[in-house]
């Protein structure tokens, strides 16, 4: 690798930098422009988020990602600018580079394909990455001790094996019983505070915010201004879009939307597009759409300024100082994946959630919208675990106790509640390709290794 350095500016090229712009014969343009913005997006908020190098992100973040992607991206030169806290990824001769930019609070935001450089940002300080909070756990860090017995011991380290799935490569684990830490390990370039990208547990994190703030819309029509009178699609629920019922179109199964994701696309232009191909609430298929407009609409509902300050009030009070939720360019938060959270973090996430939703003894969530997170109502997936308004649901069938249920997310990362148990078992990796990490079998081991 080529690293150029120059009045603050650090180039990083996989490859000779004159081939850097040489389009591959099968990536068009398009597909060469989602590619940089992958690659720009993960090294800013890899970078400014994390603490993380570059070379820890090709490694890790950037490895084993969508084929369509996997060749094209380790031939893109990234410029990391750490005064500007941007990066920029050159894809084409006759474009400007993709571009992704961070903000203090705020994370990376990915700028639409075509955009020069960001101008007119107050840039601010970045917070310290590896500070530890001075109070006690589950609210700081302090009194982190675990003494994991020796049958403990041994179920967490097969998780870093491949006991769990072949190929698989898990970066932490946290197991807390009874609102203790009992055990607590890391991958290499991982440790308590540093964060990864949440994938899909943020669409968990999304139905938690949307308790906070709009839970008495759950049962009326989406507040989606574009779907006017007239339109069918104004018959979908908040309740629809949470339980992924809307009956909306998607182009792939999960629904990807790259487009938003590392496109620069933004959610009121894209995901309130789709057509009905299902009346609502008959048809379960897992969308990224369904929860992107489910927090789209919460942001019409509640009012500019309690929609910004949402995450940071959810994890405020939790602690939960290591985790940021990032938006578009249009200030919508991506909260179907765009989060960026520590292990430390997520087990307090979900401890809130087996404690239903109360926080050193006061109520956050409103009395029962845990049970309606975790509860099946309406068409349910073909197979495999069940699902809730944004938690999958487990249990016997799965070989977990009854009401156990996760929020789990792309590349393995996976945060179970077992509340019979008073047991949260958070997983965080970075699988690559097709792996898959067996989480339901790794939690019942942790939960058989326990007293």
């Amino acid at each position: 690798m080529q690293i150029l350095k120059a009045a603050g500016l650090v180039l990083l090229a996989s490859v000779p930098a004159n081939a850097q712009i040489v389009a591959q014969p099968s990536a068009g343009t398009y597909q060469r422009a989602v590619a940089a913005g992958y690659k720009a997006a993960l090294y800013c908020s890899g970078i400014f988020n994390a603490g993380r190098t570059p070379a820890q992100i090709d490694a890790d973040e950037l490895a084993g990602i969508y084929p369509e992607y996997a060749t094209i991206v380790p031939t893109l030169t990234a410029s990391v600018d750490r005064g500007l806290q941007s990066v920029s990824v050159t894809f084409d001769p006759q474009l400007p580079p993709r571009r992704a930019a961070w903000t203090s609070g705020r994370g990376c935001v990915t700028l639409p394909i075509g955009s020069t450089a960001p101008s007119g940002r107050k840039l601010t300080a970045a917070p310290s990455i590896t500070a530890a909070d001075s109070r006690r756990w589950p609210q700081g860090d302090a009194g982190i001790a675990p003494h994991p017995t020796a049958a403990l011991t041994g179920a967490v380290g097969k998780a870093f094996g491949t006991t769990y799935g072949v190929g698989t490569k898990t970066v932490g684990v946290i197991v807390v019983k009874d609102g203790e830490v009992l055990a607590e390990q890391y991958g290499h370039g991982f440790g308590p505070f540093v964060s990864n990208r949440t994938w899909s547990v943020g669409k968990s994190i999304a139905g938690t915010l949307i308790g906070l703030s709009n839970a008495s819309a759950l049962k009326a029509p989406a507040a989606v201004p574009q779907w006017k009178t007239g339109d069918p699609r104004r018959a979908i629920t908040l309740d629809n879009l949470l339980r992924m019922g809307s009956g909306l179109h998607s182009d792939t199964a999960g629904n990807r939307t790259d487009a938003i994701y590392f496109g620069g696309t933004t959610v009121d232009e894209q995901a309130v597009s789709w057509p009905l191909e299902a009346l609502p609430g008959k048809r379960f298929r897992y969308a990224n759409t369904d929860i992107l407009l489910a927090v789209y609409a919460t942001r019409q509902a509640i009012g500019e300024a309690r929609y910004r300050a949402l995450p940071g009030t959810l994890f405020g009070q939790l602690g939960m100082t290591h985790t940021v939720a990032e938006t578009d360019w249009h200030g919508n938060y991506i909260l179907s994946s765009q989060v960026w959270s520590t292990a430390r973090d997520l087990a307090r996430l979900g401890l809130f959630w087996s404690q239903d939703g109360v926080w050193q003894s006061k109520r956050l969530l409103p009395a029962g919208w845990m049970r309606i997170m975790t509860t099946p109502s309406g068409p349910q997936p073909a197979s495999g675990p069940g699902y809730g308004a944004t938690m999958w649901l487990f249990g016997p069938k799965q070989g977990l106790p009854e009401g156990s249920f996760a929020a789990q997310g792309n590349r393995g990362q996976y945060v179970m509640v077992i509340p019979s148990r008073h047991l949260v078992v958070v997983r965080r990796g970075e699988d690559p390709g097709a792996a898959r990490f067996a989480i339901a079998r790794f939690a019942a081991d942790v939960a058989a290794a326990l007293p």
